[in-house]
Parts: structure tokens; C-alpha cells; sequence
């Protein structure tokens, strides 16, 4: 197995260079072939030779066949030469591998008479029958493989009488060599004598693979007159035997074959029926598709699910009755499996069929073509509104539904009304989602929003907050004019919605809207639109720094509250920059901040260095200087219940008395959660320099080590 492994990569390796070489305009370089074959015959290591060698499949000539031929000897490169002399042109090569054939032994003939096969050297054939009767039966099955690989009249003619009489293992190697050999004549054109071949080594008493390989080609080579033999194949008692027959099945070329095994759906057994199906369907340039919506119909649940599914490659506009009936089944697999189908049928044959099918539906097909409709997003509006007139609920539904997935701008009034005064109570719900889902997919978003903000105004009251969320979504200059109005209008209710809606805006766009809003809107709102506006400033919006800067510094300066002004400094930590860490030292001179400030200033400081930036200008500037940090002891935990993490908090130390974890929580920094379902805390003994402190920090708090007195 392992030397069958060995020449499957050697193979690849010759294929690839031959190629190479084979390509226009190729040519050898004599330089570059007299620098390997100096390393060939130096004192080079055997790693260096093997490089060689490889280098020698592309540059190499008749010139270094000899310094390869002695490398054939060697256990550790006769591998490596033998892939340069496979790819060298010309009969130097070969006759170098006949000579070395006559004297190794073992893994280094295999080897060498591997190499004459790939090369498939005319001239072997009678050094390889020579070798066909080694007492070795390793040898004497890669001679038989190497004669297939040759696979002219000589080989063949060798080969075949030790069908018969060679021992089991070589019988089993003759007869691949057999195959090989068959493949070659039909590639050639003697067909006929490859269908001997090949018959010949199916009626030998040998492995199943061989037996398989050989019925494989068997078909094949009979073109058209192969098809009985695939039949048989399908119907024959062994497993292998079956497979191999929806194999070539997939591979056979014309579409003959395809009449055939619709033909055999009818009499296979379920479970071979479902798989015929599916060989059938990877034939879709030529595959029989009414027999496949046939059996959607049909027969035994396993055959209908797999005739369902593989309808949804090579099914038609002719497949959908069939589809449409199974849709319906009572069987819930059938029925589901149908309307995956539906949904995945490919072409636009398919849609303007159930475009006309709609309006003529009655029933459960008639709720089944609206779905269908939604799903394959067809243009069917004029039926879709007529079916919102239905008493079924149910229908109405999924015509709602299948309007916000199909509706054009020009009907988009048919939703709002729908969404905002529904003449059913139970269609409000289903309109709004359908308005939501139409609205955001209109490609020209500023029209759809023109058309809400239009409909804002005579909407119910009940309605218009809807329409502004719905604004909110679709996004825009128009939309963002429209609740910035709302917000700072008179009505409490969409001073609200617009003012919520606007802090959730995805864009910078809003940033100049929120801040009006925080400096003039309605008092109860204004700390809506400030945190809106922080908001923005938090978010990875690309944006020069300094204007990132400017916006911290427009929001601190309309805070009223701590907590609001911790939030500007929650940007700073977030979006870290030279020019936020300045804004951060500034808030240190504030009282009321001057420990969250510091700390932040400390933490945007390591980010900052953490990406090779230079801020000790500016930490020297607001006091700080670089100190030594040692780490003497650290525990986590709870109680009685500690973890030592020293070792994890020493990796962690810097020139800053900010200790940056690994991850965000203590947990995951430590190793897992040493107290489960308890408070816990971080201490620390350290010193800063050389002066010894202690502190503690609460679950997951920002570790920054205060200056010992």
C-alpha cells in the first residue's frame, strides 16, 4: 500500500513536469543542468542530491541520465532520481532502467520497473516478461503493471495467459495490467479488442476491484451496445456490482443511456430506484425529466422524496404539476420536500407558469402558487391585491407576505395602506412586516422614503410611529430629514419615536441631526439625541481622528451628567488615537472624572504603544512617566478560594502601571472561573519602582495599580 502510495505521488509529480516541459516555446537550460549534475557528483547531502534530482525533471537531457542512472542504487534517492528520468526525453532513460532492471532487487526494482511503465517503454516488454515470473510476487506484479501501462500487441500478448495460471496475488496485478491496457486500445480505437480484453478479466475468478475495474471498462468500450451490460449491472445482486453501474451511468456519454434507466425506475427495487434517480440527475444536459416528475408522484416514499429533491436540478416548467401536487400530499415529508423544490426550480419558463397559474387557483394550490410567488419574487401584483380580498386569513397573509417581497415602488401605496388601515384587523401585523421588507429592498431608497414621508402625514396616529421606524430602516438624506422634523416636532408620540429612532441611525449622517436635537430639541429628549450622538462617535466610522476628537469634545461639552460624561470617555477607549488620548488628559483636570480619566488615559496609552506609536510626549505632559512594575503576588477567587495567576499577571506588565489582560474577563484571562456563582476579586502585591503596594480589584474592573506612598 505504501509503495502503491509512493508511485501515485510520483506519477503526479512526472505528469506535472512533462507538462511543463511539453508547453510551447519550453527549453531546457544546459547551465542550470550542469550546476545539478555537479551537486550530483559532489559530496552534497543526500537532501541537497534529492532537490537536485527534482530540479533535473525539468532541465535535464540525455547528458545527466548517467549520473542519474547511479543514484538507482541508493535507498535514499533512487526515488528522487527515477522522477527525473521518468520526465527526461529520449531512449537514454529507458535504456538506463532496462540496464538497472537486470540487477536490482526488491524495493529498488519495484521501483525501476514502476518507472519503465510510466514511461511506457516499448522496449521493456521483454525485460518485463522476464520479471512477470520472479520469485519475488511484488516484482513480479509491478512487471505485470509496467506491461499494462506499455499495453501494446507484445504486452498484451504476454499478459493474458497468466489470467489462467499465475499465482492469486500476480493474477491480481496482470489483470490491472489488463485493464491498463484496454483502456489504451479503446483510447486508440480498437474498441473491439478492448471489449475482449476487459471480458476476458471480468469471467477470471479475481478481487472485486478488478472485476469492476474491468466491467467498467467492458461498458464503455461497447459504445451504445454497452448499455444492456449497464442494465445488468444495475440489476445484479451484488452491491459493487450495482455501484459500479450508476457510476458509469454518470459518465456515459449520449442519451441512449438516459432512456434506460428511466426505463428501469419502473422495476428496481425502492431503494435502488432512489439512487438510479440520483445518477440520473447528474446527467442534466440529457436527462429523461418527466420520468423523474413521475416518480415525484409515485411509487414508495424514499423514490418520491429522491425524484423531489433531484427535480431541483434538472426539474422544468414541466415539473410542475407534478411539484404542485406533492406539494399538497397529506405525507408532510412529501409535501415540504415539494416546496423546497418549487421554491429552488430553476428558469424563467418556471415563474411565467405560475404567474398564469395563479389567478386561476383554487384552494390549497391557490395559497400554495401566492407563497410561491413570494418566494421566487415574481412580478404578480395585480393577482396578489385581488387575493387580498379573500375571507381567508390565511390567504391574505401570504399575499401580504408575497407583496413585501415582490411590490415595486410604483404600488408601494398598496402596503402603506394596508400597514397603516388595514381592513382586517388580522392582516395589520402581516402588512407592517410586508411594508418593512418592501420598503428596505427598494433600490432608489430616497423615493421609497419620499413616499413614507408623504403618507406620514395623512397616516393614522396610530400609524405614523410605524412609518418612522420604516423610515429608519430604509435609511437616506430623506428619511433622516423626516424624523429629525418628528423629533423636534410638537407631538410627544413622534418627538419620541424620532428622537429613538434617530439614536440607532447607522451613519455619520445623522451625527449633525442628533446634536441639534441634544442643544434644541424637546428637554425630555435632548439626553436621547446626546447619547445618540455619542453613540456615533463610539462606532468604527472611518474618519480622521481629529474629527473624532472634535466630536468627544462638542458632546462633554453638553453633558449634564457623570454618567453621560463617562460616556464620552468610553470613545476614547474604544476608538484609541493620538488625538482621543489627548481629549482624555484634558479630562483628567476635571475632578469629578480625574481617576476614570486617568485610567483611560492609561489604557489608550498601551493600545496606542501595543501598535508602535510614540505618545510618552504626551503621557509626560499630563504627569505621567515610565516606572519599573513588579509583580510579587497576584490571586483570584473568593473567600477561602483562590487561584494563583501571578505568573499570567507578570507576562501582562508594562512601563505603565496599567495591567492589560489577555482577554475581557478575569475567567477567560485566568483559566477558567475558580468560584463559581460567587463575587469575586483580583489581588495584587506588587511593587512600582521599588516601592511595594497592594490592591484590589473587583470582577473584570480595569486593572491600573495606584502609586505607592
Amino acid at each position: 500500500m505504501l509503495m502503491r502510495r509512493f508511485v501515485i505521488f510520483a506519477v503526479l509529480i512526472v505528469a506535472a513536469t512533462a507538462s511543463a516541459r511539453a508547453a510551447d516555446g519550453f527549453k531546457i537550460s544546459p547551465e542550470k543542468e550542469k550546476e545539478q549534475i555537479a551537486i550530483l557528483r559532489s559530496e552534497a547531502p543526500p537532501g541537497e542530491k534529492a532537490i537536485a534530482c527534482k530540479k533535473l525533471a525539468i532541465d535535464g537531457s540525455s547528458e545527466c541520465v548517467g549520473d542519474l542512472a547511479k543514484l538507482l542504487t541508493d535507498p535514499q534517492l533512487a526515488s528522487w532520481s527515477r522522477i527525473a528520468l521518468e520526465a527526461i526525453p529520449g531512449a537514454a532513460p529507458d535504456e538506463a532502467l532496462r540496464k538497472a532492471s537486470e540487477s536490482l532487487e526488491g524495493n529498488l526494482l519495484i521501483g525501476v520497473l514502476n518507472s519503465i511503465g510510466v514511461r511506457r517503454d516499448a522496449g521493456s516488454v521483454e525485460v518485463l516478461t522476464k520479471r512477470l515470473s520472479d520469485k519475488n510476487e511484488d516484482v513480479a506484479a509491478a512487471a505485470a503493471v509496467a506491461l499494462g501501462r506499455v499495453g501494446n500487441e507484445a504486452a498484451v500478448k504476454v499478459l493474458r495467459p497468466g489470467l489462467a495460471n499465475a499465482s492469486a496475488k500476480v493474477r491480481s496485478a496482470i489483470a490491472e495490467g489488463c485493464v491498463l491496457a484496454a483502456e489504451r486500445m479503446h483510447a486508440d480505437g480498437k474498441s473491439a479488442d478492448a471489449v475482449a480484453l476487459y471480458d476476458e478479466v471480468r469471467k477470471t475468478e479475481l478481487p472485486k476491484q478488478r472485476i469492476v475495474e474491468a466491467t467498467r471498462g467492458a461498458i464503455l468500450a461497447r459504445g451504445k451496445e454497452g448499455i444492456p451490460l449497464l442494465v445488468e449491472q444495475l440489476r445484479s445482486k451484488d452491491r459493487k456490482l450495482f455501484e459500479v453501474g450508476l457510476f458509469v451511468a454518470r459518465e456515459f456519454p449520449g442519451n441512449e443511456v438516459d432512456k434506460a434507466l428511466a426505463s428501469e425506475l419502473d422495476s428496481a427495487a425502492p431503494d435502488r430506484a432512489a439512487l438510479i434517480i440520483l445518477a440520473m440527475a447528474d446527467r442534466p444536459e440529457t436527462v429523461v425529466v418527466s420520468a423523474i416528475s413521475k416518480a415525484a408522484t409515485t411509487g414508495q416514499k424514499p423514490v418520491r422524496l429522491a425524484a423531489i429533491k433531484s427535480l431541483s436540478q434538472v426539474g422544468d416548467a414541466s415539473s410542475l404539476n407534478a411539484l404542485l401536487e406533492t406539494a399538497v400530499d397529506s405525507d408532510e415529508d412529501l409535501a415540504l420536500a415539494a416546496k423546497a423544490t418549487l421554491a429552488d426550480l430553476p428558469g424563467d419558463k418556471v415563474n411565467a407558469e405560475i404567474g398564469v397559474m395563479l389567478p386561476k387557483a383554487k384552494g390549497k394550490s391557490y395559497l400554495l402558487l401566492i407563497e410561491l410567488v413570494g418566494q421566487r419574487r415574481i412580478e404578480a401584483t395585480p393577482a396578489l391585491i385581488k387575493a387580498l380580498e379573500s375571507s381567508d386569513s390565511k390567504i391574505r397573509g401570504a399575499a401580504l407576505v408575497a407583496l413585501g417581497e415582490t411590490v415595486t415602488l410604483k404600488n408601494l401605496g398598496v402596503l402603506i395602506s394596508q400597514a397603516t388601515a388595514p381592513k382586517n384587523a388580522d392582516d395589520g401585523a402581516a402588512a407592517q412586516q410586508a411594508l418593512k421588507t418592501a420598503s428596505v429592498r427598494m433600490p432608489d431608497r430616497e423615493a421609497c422614503a419620499a413616499e413614507l414621508s408623504a403618507a406620514l402625514d395623512k397616516a393614522p396616529a396610530a400609524s405614523k410611529v410605524l412609518l418612522l421606524e420604516i423610515l429608519g430602516d430604509v435609511g437616506g438624506e430623506r428619511a433622516l430629514k423626516t424624523l429629525a422634523a418628528a423629533a423636534k416636532g410638537t407631538s410627544p408620540q413622534l418627538q419620541d419615536a424620532g428622537s429613538r429612532v434617530l439614536g440607532k441611525w447607522a451613519s455619520l449622517d445623522a451625527a449633525p441631526v442628533l446634536l441639534d436635537l441634544a442643544k434644541t430639541g424637546p428637554a425630555q429628549f435632548k439626553s436621547r439625541g446626546l447619547k445618540g450622538y455619542i453613540s456615533l462617535a463610539r462606532r468604527p466610522f472611518v474618519m480622521p481622528d481629529a474629527d473624532r476628537a472634535e466630536m468627544c469634545q462638542k458632546a462633554f461639552d453638553l453633558c449634564k451628567e457623570p454618567a453621560e460624561q463617562k460616556l464620552v470617555l468610553d470613545v476614547c477607549r474604544i476608538q484609541p488615537s493620538v488625538e482621543t488620548l489627548k481629549f482624555a488628559i484634558k479630562l483628567m483636570k476635571v475632578p469629578e472624572l480625574k481617576e476614570d480619566a486617568t485610567q483611560t488615559t492609561l489604557l489608550v496609552a498601551q493600545k496606542l504603544g501595543a501598535k508602535g506609536i510614540n505618545v510618552s510626549e504626551q503621557l509626560s505632559k499630563a504627569g505621567f512617566e515610565k516606572v519599573k512594575v513588579e509583580i510579587i503576588k497576584a490571586e483570584y477567587g473568593s473567600g477561602a478560594t483562590q487561584k494563583d495567576v501571578t505568573a499570567i499577571v507578570q507576562k501582562q506588565v508594562a512601563d505603565l502601571p496599567l495591567i492589560t489582560l489577555a482577554a475581557e474577563s478575569y475567567n477567560a484571562s485566568f483559566g477558567g472561573d475558580p468560584a463559581p456563582s460567587t463575587v469575586k476579586q483580583l489581588k495584587i502585591k506588587y511593587s512600582i519602582n521599588g516601592k511595594t503596594g497592594e490592591a484590589t480589584f473587583a470582577e473584570n474592573a480595569l486593572i491600573v495599580l495606584p502609586m505607592p506612598k
